[in-house]
């Protein structure tokens, strides 16, 4: 569903900037090449102006250089999930390990709002190359209430198991995939979880879904009531399994430095953009790192 969208988002910009760039040319007499540039310019200046307004709402107060290098990194991402990637997500499949590594622990991840699996491209392909069979999930209907997505999960963690015969996976969720995590424990249990690793999950809430309409928006507005009660529910046995990654330079979550939970570690990657902690190398080393070590128990 969201592909579609995004297919048809991308498209609609392509279209209206040719038509403007036809306009241009009939009223100057310029080169028809003007329609191409223009069709192609669109996309890349409406993910300037988002970009943009996101990280200036989200600055905190005394950001230095780190806050523009992010800003330009987040550009990036974002133009490259908007364009190459959302828009021309297939269906994913169990990923196995690549020939000749040593079976680690399955991992499943989850996306966030307004994502698919396809965010997880790089980060999938480390995972595998290191010997994780990795499995991707799609969170469909896009903008349905979070609870709603907890037996979508139990599905994917029980066929991750069956192909790969473990009894454990490890679940890895960016944003919004953060919190499905955490409510699909709360219905279903901690059983089968090895560990549990969030990036850039509004665990407290994010000041930028104030406006937001839709349900699962409204669930993780700042200090929202379904993320309390959330949080209550979980015992320091469930917190024990679980490894947060925040960004300073979060442009969509944020107050960044709210965003933990009590007892859970909390490893800070300065200088990163939101999308940013879905591939970039440190994060992915990190995330590699905590899936060898041990789990110590509450």
């Amino acid at each position: 569903m969201l592909s579609r969208l995004m297919r048809g988002l991308l498209l609609g910009q392509i279209l209206i900037g040719a038509l403007l760039g036809w306009l241009l040319a009939w009223q100057t007499g310029a080169t028809l090449w003007l329609v191409a540039v223009m069709a192609l310019a669109l996309p890349l200046i409406g993910v300037l102006l988002v970009i943009i307004t996101i990280a200036l709402l989200s600055r905190a107060p005394g950001a230095n250089s780190r806050w523009l290098r992010s800003l330009l990194f987040e550009y990036a991402a974002m133009l490259r999930a908007s364009v190459w990637q959302l828009p021309w997500a297939s269906i994913a499949q169990v990923a196995m390990p690549v020939p000749g590594a040593t079976m680690r622990t399955p991992v499943l991840l989850v996306h966030g709002y307004l994502c698919n699996h396809r965010v997880w491209d790089a980060m999938a392909h480390q995972l595998q190359s290191a010997g994780h069979p990795v499995m991707q999930i799609d969170l469909e209907p896009v903008f349905a209430p979070i609870d709603s997505y907890a037996p979508q999960v139990e599905q994917a963690v029980l066929e991750l198991c069956h192909q790969t015969g473990a009894t454990k996976v490890a679940l890895i969720g960016h944003s919004m995939g953060g919190v499905v995590i955490r409510a699909w424990m709360r219905a279903f249990g901690t059983t089968r979880v090895d560990r549990v690793i969030t990036l850039g999950t509004p665990h407290a809430g994010t000041q930028i879904a104030r406006r937001t309409r839709t349900p699962n928006g409204q669930q993780m507005v700042w200090r929202s009531a379904w993320l309390q009660e959330l949080e209550r529910s979980e015992s320091p046995q469930t917190r024990a399994l679980m490894r947060i990654a925040l960004t300073p330079q979060d442009h969509i979550v944020f107050p960044q430095r709210e965003q933990v939970l009590p007892g859970v570690p909390v490893t800070v990657f300065d200088g990163l953009g939101h999308l940013e902690l879905c591939r970039n190398r440190a994060v992915i080393a990190w995330v590699l790192q905590q899936l060898d070590d041990p789990v110590v128990p509450a």
